[in-house]
């Protein structure tokens, strides 16, 4: 995990976010730190993606503003921003009959110019984003045909063509098995730490969210219930707050990050106590 740096930092102040009349993100203010990977967690329903939909620009907030580098992001240009600012959507629907490489080409439509030919640069970002992914293999198949594990992987490869300095990632490892979830993951921090890049990711496994992120934001009731350094913020006491499970917060044995625990609800399973 890299150093921050104020570069890339998205901000919201007073946000409030919701569909019709009903309000899911009440009064947000945050800093997520630029150069760093942050987690967001929470229970369901919790405001965790409608999170990220305000900083993406997918939802016009309620009231208050989101910021990138102090600017608000709803006076960008949506070009502009879209060069800054890779999204990957929790429910992603592409185009029927698509195939998985064309669909990682539509990442390169913010750096195409009218009657500007398709660049060696944008053939070079998008056979990076399907070997990042490990999708090479599954260009010319047709989305629809997909796993949902190689489906969402094909989506993450769009992003990644993209090639923006932030990316914002709703539940990148839905759908993956163990091995390509950590895959997802590994690809992550070495997009931040070896690229630099700025990542923003909602993750439901807290482990993984200590483990990987930089900056923990964990939602509770369409607010922040602690946000900071994993090791400062995931402790006993609001896992049970905010997750109603008891447990024990203990170093994880292999990254010594907070790793969550969660006591056994039947005696049978539990460990017998010492004599």
């Amino acid at each position: 995990m890299s150093t921050t740096s104020t570069a890339n930092e998205l901000s919201t102040h007073g946000l409030k976010l919701g569909y019709g009349a009903n309000i899911i993100v009440d009064g947000v203010d945050l800093t997520l730190p630029g150069g760093a990977v942050t987690a967001v967690v929470g229970p369901n329903a919790c405001g965790k993606s409608t999170l990220l939909r305000g900083m993406a620009r997918l939802l016009a907030p309620a009231a208050g503003t989101v910021t990138l580098d102090g600017s608000d992001i709803h006076r960008m240009p949506a070009r502009a921003l879209a060069r800054r600012m890779g999204l990957l959507p929790q429910q992603a629907i592409a185009p029927e009959g698509v195939t998985v490489e064309a669909l990682v080409r539509l990442g390169r439509y913010p750096h195409q110019r009218m009657l500007t030919p398709w660049s060696k640069a944008d053939q070079t970002a998008v056979e990076e984003a399907l070997e990042r992914t490990g999708t090479t293999v599954l260009r010319d198949r047709s989305v629809d045909e997909l796993s949902g594990g190689q489906r969402q992987r094909a989506w993450i490869a769009l992003a990644l063509a993209q090639d923006t300095p932030l990316l914002l990632l709703d539940e990148p490892t839905t759908f993956l098995d163990l091995r390509h979830q950590l895959d997802v993951l590994d690809l992550v921090e070495e997009l931040n730490t070896e690229a630099g890049r700025t990542v923003v990711m909602v993750l439901h496994d807290l482990g993984q969210a200590a483990r990987y992120a930089d900056h923990l934001v964990v939602m509770c009731d369409g607010r922040p219930a602690a946000a900071g350094p994993p090791a400062e913020v995931l402790t006993a006491e609001l896992v049970e707050e905010v997750f109603q499970v008891e447990c024990r917060v203990v170093p994880d044995p292999e990254t010594g990050t907070p790793l969550v625990v969660p006591r056994a609800r039947s005696g049978r399973r539990a460990v017998p106590a010492a004599p």
